[in-house]
């Protein structure tokens, strides 16, 4: 069975009038369908440059980046993006914010509204449809991002930090809610983040890139037993303790060569 994404030895680099600037250097790796896969790594070691190019928003200098084993470019995938923060609009009601993409698409019919509707009750916001986006805590901002996002039916979720601009309590929470919501719909997963506890608790892999450039340095298993099915359970997990001490030691070493 092909994996659901692949990264082929990809590199990129940045140009400008002062010169090249190496972001990505020969990163390899794959991901599973249905799969929750989390990207840690050094401050500006091109984890946002990584999501960027998965998603095909840029082309790789070298390698290659495939969707159920064909090229990006060629896959017609459908790819969701989630960004830093909700970039939910003021002027439309939640409705018409969950529903926007499915406008621009041209895809909002009977069957969407349905599922539309299905998602804000399932997900807490129901009631909440003629709210604007300034009535609602961060945490359901983020759950109505992820609606919209879900909305059009993706093959792959990108997540790039979608959760730090919370306070810490609430990020807690909302990464709970929303990777538990992401892994019952079976969604192919990527997650950017700094804090190693987020990456561990919500994935089944954690990729360890290098300084930049970056590179794979490690690619970590993360299993748990059943009994802890969620992020927060996790976290209290008695694996836990062991896999924050491997991803930190290699983050150790990546820090040292910096």
């Amino acid at each position: 069975m092909k994996p659901k994404l692949e990264a082929c030895g990809v590199s990129y680099s940045y140009h400008s009038l002062d010169g090249e600037t190496p972001a990505l250097s020969n990163i390899s790796f794959s991901v599973s369908t249905g799969e929750f896969v989390s990207v840690v790594g050094p401050s500006g070691c091109g984890k946002s440059t990584l999501l960027s190019l998965l998603s095909g928003l840029l082309t790789p200098e070298e390698g290659t980046v495939r969707i159920d084993g064909i090229p990006i470019r060629e896959s017609g995938a459908s790819i969701g993006y989630m960004l830093q923060r909700d970039h939910l609009f003021e002027w439309r009601t939640i409705y018409g914010n969950v529903a926007l993409g499915l406008e621009i698409q041209k895809k909002l019919d009977d069957t969407s509204r349905r599922d539309l509707q299905e998602m804000l009750s399932a997900y807490g916001l129901g009631g909440f449809e003629r709210s604007r986006p300034s009535e609602l805590s961060g945490g359901m901002r983020q759950r109505a991002a992820l609606i919209r996002t879900l909305a059009l039916k993706p093959d792959l979720l990108l997540l790039d930090e979608p959760f730090s601009a919370l306070d810490y309590q609430t990020r807690l929470a909302v990464c709970d809610d929303i990777s538990s919501i992401i892994r019952k719909t079976g969604k192919t997963a990527v997650l950017i983040t700094h804090d190693l506890s987020e990456a561990i608790s919500t994935a089944d892999r954690v990729i360890v890139l290098s300084k930049r450039p970056g590179s794979v340095r490690a690619i970590f298993p993360i299993t748990f037993s059943p009994e802890y099915d969620s992020p927060l359970k996790r976290r209290n997990a008695p694996e836990f303790p062991r896999y924050f001490n491997l991803v930190w030691e290699e983050l150790g070493v990546s820090k040292d060569r910096a």
